[in-house]
Formats: C-alpha cells, structure tokens, sequence
C-alpha cells in the first residue's frame, strides 16, 4: 500500500535522491539542494508531499500556488513530480497528483498546471490538456 503524506526533514536523503534522478537540465547541487529543502519546507505556498511504500519514499511531488489576474485568483504549479523507476506504472504519480490537487482545491486555486516534455500522455490520461508552449531561459 501506497502513503500519501506532507514531507518532513526525515525525507531529505530520499528525496535528495529522487531529484538527482529526476533532473535533466540542471546538476542537483547537494548543498543548494538542502538550503532549498528547508526553505520549502518553511513556505506556506510550497507543498512538499512524499510517496511511501513498502516502507521507504518511492516518489515526491513539489508544487506551489500564487495568485493571478488571468485566472481571477490563486493557480496552483506542479513543479517537479518524480517517482522511483522500479515503482512507475504503479499509480503512484497519480495518487501525488490527486493529492496535490486536492491541497490545491483547499486552497481555492482555479486550476493545475505544469509543464513537461517526457509524460505528457500521463497527464492527458489524468484529464490535463496542452494549453501552451514552455520557454525558459537560464539565469
């Protein structure tokens, strides 16, 4: 069985794990990682939540809300979602992502959105649609 729950200091190497793995872009700086990690932690608008199973974290989800004009309120961004390998296609990503939603119905967003360029039909099968390009420029 498969928990669903908020994220705590105790994840850290877990999850620390999970994002070197899920990074393509970008190398996963071990201390910028941890700075990071507390400062998520501390930020009302940041949710952190963990999957477990089989007594260890097998994938997280980190996402954020803000306010908008276009939306007439809050939206809610799925930041980074990464599940471990050998526990994909299991219902995992999905149970973050309702869980994810779920937070952000509480807190009265309008609507979900991310981006991506590898699971784009996991997330049509969850009911998102594509509604824009994603640029980016490193800083």
């Amino acid at each position: 069985m498969t928990i669903i729950r908020a994220a705590g200091l105790e994840d850290v190497e877990a999850i620390f794990v999970l994002a070197k793995a899920f990074a393509t872009s970008f190398e996963v700086d071990e201390t910028a990682f941890r700075r990071t990690f507390s400062e998520v932690l501390a930020t009302s608008d940041a949710n952190l939540i963990v999957a477990e199973g089989q007594g260890q974290v097998v994938g997280y989800l980190l996402g954020f809300d803000h306010g908008t004009f276009y939306a007439n309120g809050r939206v809610a961004w799925v930041e980074e979602i990464a599940v471990s390998a050998e526990f994909r296609r299991k219902g995992i990503g999905k149970l973050l992502m309702q869980e994810f939603e779920r937070w952000a119905r509480q807190r009265e967003c309008r609507l979900v959105a991310l981006a991506t360029r590898r699971a784009a039909a996991f997330y049509e099968a969850l009911g998102y649609e594509a509604s824009a390009a994603y640029f980016r420029k490193k800083l």
